[in-house]
């Protein structure tokens, strides 16, 4: 595994974050990651172990299925790398207290990631909130 932030983005964004092999998490992120939740309407830092992180993707292959990630941008300068992807899952778990429609589900997002040592330390995290309740909503 090449340690050049792109490359480390690029493979925890095919690997861990869609949902291929969560348990990767391990190999791809630090020991503790600190995750910035970029929302204007409820702006949040928190903390994740890598072992959260795959259970957070796990919730997610729980709510869509088996998605599929589609990376649309992915560049870097220094230790900082930008990645966009587009992701699309169908509704098969509770979302936001919605019960499961069987509807397809879209989710564009972006994220700023810092890599350090080889692993993602820190990042900024853009999701399309209201597009994703549009659609559950629907």
């Amino acid at each position: 595994m090449s340690h050049d932030p792109v490359s480390v983005v690029r493979d925890f964004l095919r690997v861990v974050r869609s949902g291929a092999d969560p348990r990767q998490a391990d190999r791809l992120m630090a020991t503790t990651v600190i995750a910035h939740q970029v929302q204007a309407e409820d702006p949040a830092t928190i903390t994740r172990t890598p072992r959260e992180y795959a259970e957070h993707v796990e919730e997610m292959l729980a709510a869509y299925g088996p998605f599929r990630l589609e990376i649309d941008e992915l560049f870097g300068s220094g230790d900082t790398v930008y990645a966009r992807w587009t992701q699309n899952g169908v509704h098969v778990g509770h979302v936001d207290g919605i019960a499961p429609t069987g509807r397809p589900i879209t989710q564009v997002t972006s994220c700023v990631y810092r890599v350090a040592d080889g692993r993602i330390a820190e990042y900024w995290i853009q999701i399309d909130r209201w597009g994703l309740r549009a659609q559950l909503a629907a």
